[in-house]
């Protein structure tokens, strides 16, 4: 079987990296292309995933461009290489080109918020995969849904084990607690016309996780001079070693949020788009809080509220999380080969849901 991956974003490499080795182990071509997005290049190299560069992240009015030279390249890599499906995580182009193409096209994603992407999205994908959780509509007749999280496709106990020496190499501090502070760069489509923290609020989380121990900042993008000094300085592939050791994770990004429930860290998420998924872990697992506002008095207070549990208690709420979700990477990829055969597997569990 041909199989083509878009990969755009640097959380796509996590998430396709195991489903690509296992699709390649089971004897299946795979084709990837790639965006040119902040480490998303370089961890496709570091893993030693081969690609094709088809476009370079715009931002706003870049935006549309993009998408047009994109869309164009892709059609002439999916003519060159004749795949039998294409598969992408949010994939507005691999599902615009599968259709054009009439190529099966199977779309993963979580984020319930992309509004424009996923209306971009939906309708020409073939199957579009999301979680148990995910809270809005999705197209009938050709949704599925699974129990579990992205972040599991590669941070999952069976794919990943953390490393000390790595972790302390990142930047750990092995004799007190740390926390990884994480920023984003409210550039993605699914941000237009949002803004993160305020320089106080930040400063005042900062001030806040430092009387308890070492602060490390993870940032999108560029920090106020007096926090350079806290930035994560490390190799992007190896921050999830340090994130396994961490006391907690706070910060603006679901993805990340979901990352520590997953290696066993609580969070607190405080950013104005609410996901699923995130309020799955933070509800019924109780791995984190979001925090009602962003005011400096309510960041302080879920602080300390997360911090007043043990990590032993962690553990136990992790385990149980655990015990409860199926292997995504062996889900993700039996949903590709079986989209490139959809006439054969026909879904069978369908369900249009609507906020």
């Amino acid at each position: 079987m041909r199989i083509l991956i878009e990969i755009t974003h640097p959380a796509h490499v996590h998430f396709f990296r195991n489903p690509i080795r296992q699709l390649s182990a089971e004897g299946h071509e795979i084709r990837i292309t790639s965006r040119d997005k902040d480490c998303t290049l370089d961890l496709l190299d570091r893993y030693g995933i081969e690609h094709r560069c088809l476009s370079r992240q715009l931002t706003g009015a870049g935006m549309a461009r993009e998408l047009i030279a994109r869309n164009r390249a892709l059609i002439k890599q999916a003519k060159a290489f004749k795949p039998d499906v294409i598969a992408g995580l949010g994939g507005i182009c691999a599902a615009q080109v599968g259709r054009l193409l009439r190529i099966p096209s199977v779309v993963f994603y979580d984020t319930e918020t992309a509004h424009l992407q996923n209306a971009l999205t939906y309708p020409f994908a073939s199957r579009v995969v999301v979680p148990e959780c995910y809270r809005a509509w999705t197209p009938s007749r050709k949704t599925v849904r699974y129990r579990g999280y992205h972040e599991l496709s590669y941070l999952h106990p069976k794919y990943f084990q953390p490393d000390l020496q790595i972790a302390r190499k990142s930047g750990l501090d092995p004799d007190r607690d740390n926390f990884l502070l994480r920023l984003v760069s409210w550039k993605a489509n699914h941000d237009i016309g949002r803004k993160g923290w305020s320089p106080e609020l930040m400063d005042s989380v900062v001030s806040t996780l430092q009387s308890r121990g070492k602060v490390i900042i993870s940032s999108e993008g560029e920090l106020p001079d007096h926090l350079n000094d806290l930035r994560y300085n490390g190799d992007p592939a190896e921050i999830h070693h340090l994130l396994a050791y961490c006391r907690a994770c706070i910060g603006e990004s679901a993805t990340m949020a979901s990352e520590a429930a997953i290696l066993g860290a609580p969070f607190v998420y405080a950013n104005v788009q609410h996901v699923g998924y995130v309020i799955e872990q933070a509800e019924q697992y109780k791995m984190g809080i979001i925090p009602n506002n962003h005011e400096i008095a309510t960041m302080a207070y879920a602080i300390e509220n997360l911090l007043s549990k043990t990590r032993e208690d962690y553990q136990i709420l992790f385990q149980e999380m655990l015990s409860e979700v199926v292997d995504v990477c062996q889900f993700a990829s039996l949903q590709i080969t079986q989209a490139a055969e959809s006439k054969k597997h026909p879904i069978r569990s369908r369900r249009d849901t609507a906020n």
